[in-house]
């Protein structure tokens, strides 16, 4: 049982790979022979290991299949939205989309200080387009990959936010924005200022020499520090959210005592898990607001 309880959270924590196989490579096949490829082979990996092997080349295909497709989703929603909105009272779906967007709207005013036609728009797709990628956490987690390994694919993780090179990839793309808009705003010069002249500064011109390699280091780790909090914690929190539903879902096979109990916990987890993934795609909506304000500061 333990064996078998290792190879189903491995199975289930394995992203459908595909990548580049170096030549040389030895592929165990499912009947027990093995081949040894004679070239680089682009391919799907046939487990962890070879998705291992494949490297930084390797793409998990499944992540940014359900995220791209999660995308489409939410802006198909919003469209047919934006066509049925009138002046009258909306009902319904419009009604639930305009709370939205009334909600966005109003913590942009209050928590970003500058001016820009981007940030409100980006909050509101940050927020719904991570809101739904954890929804997906709650679907019980045989129930995809059984669909997909009857189809043939033998992987498939159906949370992009339990993968950390999206949670990161969206992060570094707001870094990238907190950079652009810095210069922008502020400057080549400002901006090193603030990389440079700040915490520690002095009028005495020798001192500040001194300080400016001090201030440069501190102040670039926390710089670098926020694109990087900000994927692995909203990584972190729906990673170990999904892991405790592959540990629930073990229980239903170890008898019917614990499966009723499983199904318990499986219950009052995805209650609370509902508040978690809201949450987390609140967390990270706001700290964008908050990041971009922070660049479009000019002191």
């Amino acid at each position: 049982m333990a064996g078998n309880s290792q190879e189903y959270i491995s199975h289930h924590l394995t992203n459908l790979t595909f990548g580049k196989l170096p030549a040389g490579y030895v592929r165990h096949n499912e009947d027990g022979s093995t081949t040894e490829l004679t070239e680089s082979t682009w391919t799907m990996a046939h487990g962890g290991d070879e998705a291992a092997a494949m490297g930084f080349n390797a793409v998990h295909v499944d992540s940014l299949g359900w995220s791209f497709g999660l995308g489409a989703l939410i802006m198909f929603l919003f469209w047919r939205m934006a066509k049925k909105a009138h002046t009258g009272v909306p009902s319904g779906m419009l009604n639930f989309v305009e709370m939205i967007v009334e909600f966005i709207d109003n913590t942009v005013k209050e928590a970003f200080h500058g001016r820009s036609a981007l940030v409100a728009p980006l909050s509101l797709t940050i927020f719904t387009w991570v809101f739904m990628m954890n929804f997906m956490d709650l679907i019980p987690v045989d129930v995809l990959p059984a669909l997909f390994g009857a189809m043939g694919v033998g992987y498939m993780k159906v949370v992009p936010s339990t993968d950390v090179n999206v949670t990161l990839g969206m992060a570094i793309f707001v870094f990238a924005l907190m950079i652009f808009y810095s210069i922008k705003i502020k400057g080549i010069g400002g901006f090193v200022g603030e990389l440079t002249l700040h915490p520690f500064n002095s009028k005495n011109p020798v001192v500040q020499a001194i300080f400016i390699p001090v201030n440069f280091f501190l102040e670039s780790v926390a710089l670098i520090a926020k694109p990087i909090s900000l994927g692995l914690r909203l990584f972190g929190n729906m990673y170990a959210g999904e892991m405790i539903f592959i540990l629930i879902a073990l229980m239903f096979s170890a008898g019917i005592a614990l499966g009723l109990m499983a199904g318990v916990l499986q219950w009052a987890w995805a209650v609370f898990h509902i508040l978690v993934i809201t949450l987390q795609a609140f967390i990270f909506m706001m700290l964008t607001i908050v990041y971009l304000s922070m660049a479009h500061e000019d002191h």
